[in-house]
């Protein structure tokens, strides 16, 4: 059984047992989080897809970690013009471990 399902302005493809990184959630390290924005459920031959979402799906997952990406580093420059400037940024991020998907 798998789901698709939409958060952060992604949409992720998940199972019962996977951990993926989403956008920053707001929540504790062991809460639990239901994900509404489930977009298609298939489970074997049956497959649900939703208009834009499917009625009743909900999936259900633990927060394991709450954290910062690897620096994406930013430069500008102008030629000629003595003008450059250099920006990092770390993008918050979410770790899910998928419990429990519900259609």
């Amino acid at each position: 059984m798998y789901a698709i399902i939409r958060t952060g302005g992604k949409q992720y493809q998940i199972a019962e047992g996977d951990r993926l990184r989403v956008e920053k959630l707001n929540g504790e390290i062991g809460d639990t989080v239901e994900l509404d924005d489930v977009l298609l459920v298939a489970d074997g031959e049956t497959v649900k897809v939703g208009q834009p979402v499917v009625e009743g799906a909900k999936v259900t997952a633990r927060i394991v970690e709450q954290g910062k990406g690897k620096k994406v580093i930013v430069f500008k420059k102008k030629r000629r013009k003595g003008y450059s400037l250099k920006k990092g940024h770390r993008q918050l991020f979410t770790a899910l471990e998928i419990q429990g998907i519900s259609a």
